[in-house]
This record gives structure tokens, C-alpha cells and sequence, in this order.
């Protein structure tokens, strides 16, 4: 599981401790509540090609999210930005 860090200037730090109690839960918090959220897209991407398609669904959260890797259903924002840009008039 990986881990990441972020550093906060000591405005940002006087900033986050004005709108939340505790400003490492507000930020796991913000960090897993997307990561739910782009999970749930996931699966239904994964359901509705799987459906469409006649294949299997796999069993589980787990499982879908790889599976929609794996068929290409979805892809990282970072390969999907490179590939936006590589068709963009002026992109290289």
C-alpha cells in the first residue's frame, strides 16, 4: 500500500488548522473519499462494458477495478493527459 507525503508552507498549516480539527485525518479523509468515489465510477464502467460484451465480471471491488485495467475499459489520468495531448493541435 503506498504511502504519500505532503508538505504544507506554515500559512497552508495555520490555513487547514482554521477549517479542520485535525489536518492529517481532513486529508486521508479527502484522499480516500475521491478514491471511493473513482472507484464506484470504475465498477460501473466495468458493468456496463462487461454487460454489453457477454464477459464474466469479476468478483468483487477488487477484482472490477483490475479487471477495467486489464480490458482497457479505463486507464490512469496520466495516460490519458498524454494521450490528449498527442492529439491536440500543436501537442507533440
Amino acid at each position: 500500500m503506498p504511502d504519500y507525503t505532503i508538505t504544507l508552507t506554515d500559512t497552508e498549516q495555520k490555513a487547514m488548522e482554521y477549517c479542520a480539527a485535525d489536518v492529517d485525518d481532513w486529508i486521508t479523509n479527502a484522499a480516500t473519499n475521491r478514491a471511493r468515489i473513482a472507484t464506484d465510477e470504475i465498477v460501473s464502467l466495468n458493468t456496463a462494458h462487461c454487460n454489453a460484451n457477454g464477459i464474466a465480471i469479476g468478483v468483487g471491488v477488487t477484482a472490477q477495478v483490475e479487471q477495467a485495467y486489464n480490458l482497457g475499459i479505463v486507464t490512469t489520468a496520466a495516460a490519458r493527459n498524454a494521450a490528449a495531448e498527442s492529439t491536440t493541435p500543436g501537442g507533440e
